[in-house]
């Protein structure tokens, strides 16, 4: 109204005192800082400590091991889910059909940032995935599952060439795995060494091989959880040193 009004009026004062605030509040409109821009990828959610998120799916597993699995309403869920995703614990685990993470951690649709291969092992395109869980969608527990009588490691225990060169890559890379418990046992017992060595060494792995989820590790943005399922009672337990 003011600009107005010294545009059409015919004192010369109040014209210039018009036009003068009219410059004011556009300099200082301009002077304001910008609202900082949100990072394109992350996902915005409650912040759970890893402590939480842990005892959470040590509680689905609990259920899971007595039968007793929670009751969801499933459609509800899946249709809340439609524009983002928000999983707290990306889990790389063994392809293995008897060990799925979601059924296993009882949880339900978009709860879990799930990677799996043959022997719970780090690959390429399973980094990128698990780099795209941390980076985009905020997740800040890693778990890595091994499970009991994994056949991957079994294979790579027996020594034997295999049959196709994809499968002695992975062979090869369970490998060091075994070697480095080799002196320790035999049999069966030399197996379930490997195999709890081997999730020791794809968390390793997927330190050494992705900077990105390395450097959160170290800056206490994301924690490591190794752990092992037991194919004969359902239970998940818990491997690495945090959990002594």
């Amino acid at each position: 109204m003011c600009y107005s009004q010294a545009i059409s009026g015919d004192n010369m004062r109040s014209k210039l005192a018009c036009l003068a605030i009219f410059f004011l509040a556009t300099f200082a409109a301009a002077q304001q800082p910008a609202a900082p821009a949100a990072h394109h990828g992350h996902a915005v959610r409650p912040a759970q400590s890893p402590d939480k998120i842990w005892s959470d799916l040590m509680d689905g597993n609990k259920r899971f091991i007595a039968g007793k699995l929670k009751s969801r309403a499933v459609v509800s869920v899946r249709e809340s889910l439609t524009k983002s995703q928000h999983p707290n614990a990306t889990v790389l685990s063994c392809s293995d059909s008897r060990v799925p993470p979601e059924l296993v951690f009882d949880q339900t649709l978009g709860d879990l940032f799930v990677v799996r291969a043959a022997g719970n092992i780090a690959a390429p395109l399973g980094l990128a995935s698990m780099e795209y869980a941390f980076d985009h969608l905020g997740s800040t527990v890693l778990v890595v599952l091994g499970h009991t009588k994994c056949g991957a490691v079994t294979a790579a225990a027996s020594g034997e060439k295999m049959p196709t060169p994809n499968l002695q890559a992975m062979v090869d890379q369970i490998g060091p795995a075994v070697e480095k418990v080799k002196g320790s046992a035999t049999g069966d017992a030399l197996i379930e060494a490997a195999i709890k060595e081997n999730v020791h060494q794809s968390a390793m792995d997927v330190l050494a091989h992705s900077e990105v989820l390395r450097h959160a590790k170290e800056q206490g943005k994301l924690t490591v959880i190794e752990a092992e399922y037991q194919l004969d009672t359902g239970e998940v337990v818990r491997l690495d040193k945090a959990a002594q």
